[in-house]
């Protein structure tokens, strides 16, 4: 079992980089609603022109900013897990990600 576990972890360890995009663009998708109506509130006495670049600078920038910068962190963490859980982690994390999904009734 511990050689299955291993060589199964060999196999997804050169796609952290990509797991860890996967995670954190998911993560945007469940919350980003949340994160655009608080935004929205903040913002909703303000002129069109000025609430628009507002929702494009969030959108576009900040979510693309924080898709960028924290993937190699997220991926870096990946690298921490010892071989033999690797392939349970990345299952684990899916799993945990589609429950997140149906709490917020993304699914």
């Amino acid at each position: 079992m511990q050689q299955l576990l291993n060589n199964l972890g060999m196999m997804i360890r050169p796609h952290f980089y990509e797991i860890a995009m996967m995670i954190v663009a998911t993560l945007l998708v469940i919350y980003g609603n949340e994160i655009n109506k608080m935004v929205k509130r903040q913002v909703a006495h303000w002129h069109f022109i000025f609430r628009t670049l507002v929702f494009v600078v969030v959108c576009a920038f900040g979510y693309g900013w924080l898709l960028v910068w924290f993937t190699p962190v997220l991926a870096g963490w990946l690298h921490q897990i010892p071989l033999q859980f690797v392939a349970v982690s990345a299952i684990g994390i899916v799993f945990l990600l589609g429950i997140l999904a149906e709490r917020k009734k993304q699914l």
